[in-house]
Order: C-alpha cells, then structure tokens, then sequence
C-alpha cells in the first residue's frame, strides 16, 4: 500500500519561490500526523545541488535531485514522467506543491497520470486514521469545504501564505540523484517577458495594492505602483483594467488571475464584482477607496474609506513619504 508524502518543488527564473517552503511545512505536518515519512523532489535545469542542499536542511528525510536542462523553462509534460516514476517506484501516497499557476498546471497532469484525487487551494490538511482531509473556500471564501478523499493517492496544492515558511533546522536530510529523463513537451518554450525590475509576486505577497476602473485612466497606476513600493507590496488588478489594456494580465486578481490571500489589499477604484472577489476575499485586513459607499467591496472591507482614489491615494502617498523621512 502507498504511504510517505512528497513535497515538489521546482525553481522559477532560477530561484525557490517563497511558497515552495510553505509546502514544505504543510508537507511536513501532513506527514507526521500521519505517522509517515516526508520526503521532497526538485525538478532543476541548473543550480540543483545548491538548491537541493537548502531544501534538505528545511525537514524532508530525503530529496530527489532531477536536474537535465530541459528542466529549465517549466513544462507539465517534461516534468510529469520523471515525477511519476519516482512516486510509483517509492509507493508515495501524498503530493504537495504550490497552488501558484505552474503548480496548477503540474498538477493536474500528475492526478491524471496517477489516477488520484486532487485539491487546489487547500489552507488546511487534518488526517484522521490515515485518512486525509482538506479545507479550501468556496463562493469567494463565503464558505468552508471539506475534502475527503477516496483514492489511494492525493495531490495537494497549498494555498499560497496559508502555512509558515519552513526554517532550517538541525541535522539535514540526504540529497539523492533521480532519474532525470524528462517526458517528451507537445508545447515548446518560446519566451519569457519578466516583470518590471523590483516588482513582488502576486501570488506569494503579504501586501496587495489593487487598481480598478475608478483610477479613470492607465497614467492612474503610476500612484499605484508608488503606493505599493512605498509598503513593499505586490500591484495587483481588476478584470475590467486588465482587459482594456491600462496593465499586463499577470497582475489580474479575480476568478480568471490570480487567487491571493495578503495580510493587507488595498483596494482602489474597485466596485468589487464576483468575479473579483473570489480572488481575494481571503484576505486578513482590506481597505476600500471608492465614491460609491454601497459597492460591494466598501461592504466587505476592514475599513472603507469614501472617495476619489485620485484624490486619497496621493495623500497616502504623501503621508508615508513624510514618516519613511
């Protein structure tokens, strides 16, 4: 019968992402309350021993090193054949990774490919008789789901800022060289557009700060931009500014983006339609600017400050200019 968790990590633009370690530690915990080993796998194109070193000294027993250079740019197909012929080879019951996009995409190919139950989102594992269960919102965080699964094995994404970091701690697991002869990519890797110089994730941020139609025009994410830098925060968007061109779709919040879960979303000029608020309703702490006080996001935020976001938002800008010094 299959036991042991494994933990999958893979780089991106040649580093760990923060939420890679949260899986760890969800990983982890999942493992010791079920009585089974913990180990983890990282899918490199280069760097593999570095990172796979910092990765043992973070709680897995073992990690499985695959490192081939056609592991570089990231690709469902290439990673999947290797990742599943370890789990099989090894009897692993539990896959845990990001739910980030990629994360996403490795794992439903993996499900499939392994016949098992799969959850995205998850923000909490329990396991009871050595049955796991696991928590995720539903209806834009309005509601509680409990997952139980029925299948020998499980694949789990961990919501992003839902569990600690996981730390270095004493003596560090081994590092073990996996076969790493990937699977053959339908898709090709063609570019890669990065981020504007010092912009943070959105996915693994602890601050958002969000723009929506009522900036009025795109020259109106230039106070965003400099709002969001001020409080070290990741710039995120509505659906209606995204589609009208004023910023790129990787900072769109919502059903269709990105799903996020800061410990503060700044929400500026955004009514907040449905479709929004499924994105970031998990929140700790939200701020509301907008004219209209009975929009449904000045409904649902910590604080609702009524008001032209151009007219507030320089304020706020001002004022944390003048305590930085």
């Amino acid at each position: 019968m299959a036991q042991g968790v494994l933990a999958v990590i893979f780089p991106s633009r040649g580093e760990i992402p923060l939420s890679a370690y949260e899986a760890l530690t969800a990983g982890k915990a999942l493992a010791s309350a079920l009585g089974e080993p913990f180990d983890a796998a990282l899918v490199a194109g280069s760097k593999g021993e570095g990172f796979a070193k910092d990765l043992a000294a973070r709680g897995p027993g073992k990690v499985h090193l695959f490192e081939n250079p056609a592991f570089e740019n990231f690709s469902d197909e290439a990673f999947s054949a290797p990742l599943k012929r370890l789990i099989e080879k090894d009897g692993y019951a539990r896959v845990v990774m990001a739910s980030t996009i990629n994360g996403r995409l490795l794992a439903a190919r993996l499900s499939a490919a392994l016949n098992a139950g799969i959850a995205a989102d998850v923000w909490g594992i329990s396991a009871e008789g050595g049955r796991v269960a696991a928590k995720r919102g539903l209806y834009g965080g309005n509601l509680i789901g409990d997952y139980a699964f029925g299948s020998e094995r499980q694949v789990i994404l961990i919501q992003p800022l839902s569990f600690e970091r996981a730390q270095p701690q004493g003596t560090p697991g081994q590092v073990v060289k996996a076969d790493s002869v990937p699977g053959t990519p339908r898709a090709r890797f063609v570019s890669f557009e990065p981020a504007p110089p010092g912009e943070i994730d959105l996915g693994s941020a602890e601050r958002v700060v969000s723009g929506g139609r009522g900036l009025g025009n795109p020259e109106g994410f230039k106070m965003i931009r400099e709002l969001a830098q001020l409080l070290g925060a990741a710039v995120g968007a509505s659906r209606a500014v995204v589609d009208s061109g004023w910023i790129p779709y990787r900072n769109q919040v919502g059903l269709t983006g990105r799903t996020v879960r800061p410990k503060l979303y700044i929400a500026c000029g955004i009514s907040g339609q449905i479709q929004h608020l499924a994105g970031m309703a998990s929140a700790a702490n939200i701020v509301s600017i907008n004219t209209d006080p009975d929009c449904p996001m000045m409904k649902m935020a910590s604080i609702a400050v009524p008001g032209d976001v151009n007219e507030i938002v320089p304020q706020f800008i001002a004022e944390l200019k003048k305590r930085k010094g």
